[in-house]
């Protein structure tokens, strides 16, 4: 504890964004000078400045106060002065809370000067007026929050980007501030890990390859092209990070479109960003040049939702996350023999690894995978090539012979759930009735209104899901034709790696080897990217009929 001489005279200064707007009055210059002024005036002892430049008062999270509160608690301030109650904040409970019961409890006299508000006399009219003026105040900086956020909602649904930060591979048009033009460097660089993500790559070994390969990360980048950015300069200017690519691989602007409501907070008190599911999110097409396919994009989606598993060398392989068990659905595990040689890399059921009674081993050397499946795509392809508009035809046929029992029962399930949410809308306010009424106990109410809720968000989840597929297998003519535009690009194809496989292929079902006839003999069955099985044999014996 320090003597009564010994402390400060906190001179506390705050501005906002906001605030600036209202003009030089409110500016931290002004507030210093009107500050040490009154302290001058005063006589108080050892003036000392706590500054929050460019912060809300919504919270209380801020450098310069936090730093003010903790020289409070150690006992080091006798006198805490701002220039009016709005400076120490907008949250009326909050600072209800430290003018009543944190300032008095560590001996510290309050003043605000504009408000005339002085804690050394509870007793002034002034100080019984202070709870309506933080009320103000709150109301203030909620009526301004209400403002800007019907500002931000207004451009959000015209489409103009809302983000202040353009994603890496991409800079600002100097002509038009909200128009985005591609940056060929660090363009490259999107591609490039784009590629290595289809290649198989996880997020992690991307980055060590990026570092191994001395690229410059996005805020090293942005700091050497002189461009602003929010993050700090890197130490290492390589330190790529799992989370950085994680980040890149998941922004959907990257296909030329702009998306606004990814975010949202629950109230100018609580600053949390929290993820909005797609279906609330504004997407707005070819709003800029596209430096991903969307085709890509959406598989990559689809690649970073499989886990690659590596053996203990370190290795993983490029069919990893894309190969099943026939028999029982469960994935094949990827591993390699006891001296660790690349052709001696194998899959085998991870059931039967687990529970050798609840499924029999299905094991196939990755070498073996890797020829029949490149035969086949070689097929495939080839047989497109040769008789394109017959293998629509039949394709056409089988995908709606497949999705129209599909849509039918779908579609079922999509009417009971709607009916049963109307329903348990029907049901709340009739129990809200009853309690209003006395007919239902509080505790009763709270029970249902709970359960209720809770079934109404599931099915309302379970809707969406269920009408996303239903559009997808109602546009399933497209599919045919985006897979038939990618094997053109792999006719000829004599060798298989994972940007072609993870294009043309969505799952690998693998047979238990047959030694039924003293060889043996295994097959596989592979599912293509939005086509599905492919009747290959009937299509061959129609050629050679």
């Amino acid at each position: 504890m320090c003597g009564a001489t010994d402390k400060i005279t906190a001179l506390y200064c705050r501005l906002s964004q906001e605030d600036d707007r209202a003009g030089e009055s409110l500016s931290i210059e002004n507030q210093k000078a009107m500050l040490l002024q009154y302290a001058r005036e005063h006589h108080f002892p050892n003036p000392t400045f706590f500054v929050d430049d460019g912060v809300s008062g919504v919270t209380y999270d801020r450098p310069g106060f936090q730093a003010m509160l903790a020289e409070i608690e150690a006992g080091r301030v006798a006198v805490a002065i701002t220039k009016d109650l709005s400076r120490l904040g907008r949250n009326s409970a909050l600072t209800g809370l430290y003018t009543n019961f944190t300032f008095p409890q560590n001996g510290v006299r309050f003043i605000a000067i504009n408000d005339n508000y002085d804690t050394i006399d509870p007793n002034r009219v002034d100080n019984d007026f202070a709870g309506i003026k933080n009320w103000f105040n709150e109301f203030y900086a909620r009526d301004t929050s209400r403002k800007i956020r019907a500002v931000q909602k207004a451009k959000g649904e015209r489409g103009v980007p809302l983000t202040t930060n353009v994603p890496y591979g991409y800079v600002k048009d100097p002509e038009n501030p909200h128009r985005w033009v591609v940056d060929p460097v660090a363009a490259n660089v999107v591609k490039r890990i784009f590629n290595l993500c289809m290649e198989g790559r996880g997020p992690k070994q991307i980055a060590n390859q990026l570092k191994a390969d001395k690229v410059l990360t996005p805020s090293a980048y942005r700091a050497l092209q002189g461009i602003k950015t929010p993050n700090k300069k890197p130490e290492d200017p390589y330190g790529w990070h799992s989370s950085t690519v994680v980040a890149i691989l998941e922004r959907r602007e990257y296909t030329g479109c702009t998306v606004n409501f990814k975010t949202y907070t629950n109230s100018i008190w609580d600053k949390k960003q929290r993820d909005n599911p797609l279906e609330k999110q504004a997407i707005f097409p070819n709003t800029h040049e596209a430096i991903i396919e969307e085709a890509v994009f959406e598989k990559v989606q689809q690649v970073r939702q499989q886990r690659h598993r590596k053996t203990r060398t370190g290795r993983s392989s490029i069919f990893s996350g894309l190969v099943y068990c026939a028999d029982c659905g469960e994935k094949l595990y990827y591993g390699a023999t006891n001296n660790y040689r690349p052709e001696g890399a194998f899959f085998d059921c991870s059931l039967h690894w687990k529970h050798k009674d609840k499924c029999g081993t299905h094991y196939i050397r990755e070498a073996v995978l890797s020829h029949l499946v490149l035969k086949h795509i070689q097929a495939v392809t080839g047989y497109i090539l040769r008789h394109e508009a017959h293998f629509r035809t039949v394709m056409e046929e089988q995908l709606r012979l497949e999705s129209s029992e599909q849509i039918r029962v779908r579609r079922k399930r999509l009417e009971r759930n709607e009916n049963r949410i109307a329903e348990l809308k029907r049901l709340f306010i009739r129990i809200y009735e009853d309690n209003a009424s006395g007919r239902l106990s509080d505790e009763r109410f709270d029970m249902l209104s709970l359960t209720y809720e809770t079934e109404q968000k599931q099915l309302e989840a379970e809707c969406i899901t269920l009408r996303q597929k239903i559009e997808v297998q109602e546009r399933q003519n497209e599919n045919i034709e985006k897979f038939i535009q990618t094997a053109h690009k792999y006719v000829g194809i004599d060798e298989l790696d994972g940007y072609a496989l993870r294009e043309l292929v969505f799952a690998i079902y693998v047979d238990a080897p047959d030694k039924s006839s003293g060889k043996r003999v295994q097959h596989i069955h592979i599912k293509y990217d939005g086509l599905g099985f492919i009747p290959l044999n009937e299509l061959m014996k129609e050629e050679t009929a």
